[in-house]
């Protein structure tokens, strides 16, 4: 994802879990909070308890990769932080694909592509 599109900052992710929205899959759990700009912008949290670096990274890039394909129907303007959780690790990138789509649905953030 380009650098723009990015969530930083501890004190944005702290307001994310204090103030914002929770959706939970069984896979992984979104939180969601309107950040009042008009691009979404996302990030990937991955624990140190679903194995090393290499698992971790291989997690971060398939989840990163199934938010950024559906990436135009998500509605602008919220900050979203995706958290991997253990299912996660047998999971292919379809389940994980579908998996996105149904927390962006379940969120209410989901619009149709307008092409």
């Amino acid at each position: 994802m380009e650098r723009r599109y990015r969530l930083r900052g501890r004190d944005r992710f702290l307001a994310i879990r204090e103030q914002g929205c929770r959706w939970v899959h069984s896979q992984m759990i979104l939180g969601g909070l309107p950040n009042g700009l008009e691009r979404t912008r996302c990030a990937f949290v991955v624990t140190g308890k679903l194995g090393n670096a290499v698992v971790r990274n291989r997690i971060r890039r398939r989840l990163r990769e199934a938010v950024r394909l559906c990436y135009p129907n998500i509605a602008p303007g919220w900050d979203l932080v995706w958290i991997a959780r253990r299912p996660i690790l047998e999971a292919d990138f379809h389940q994980i694909a579908a998996a996105v789509g149904k927390l962006l649905r379940q969120a209410g953030i989901w619009r149709p592509c307008h092409m």
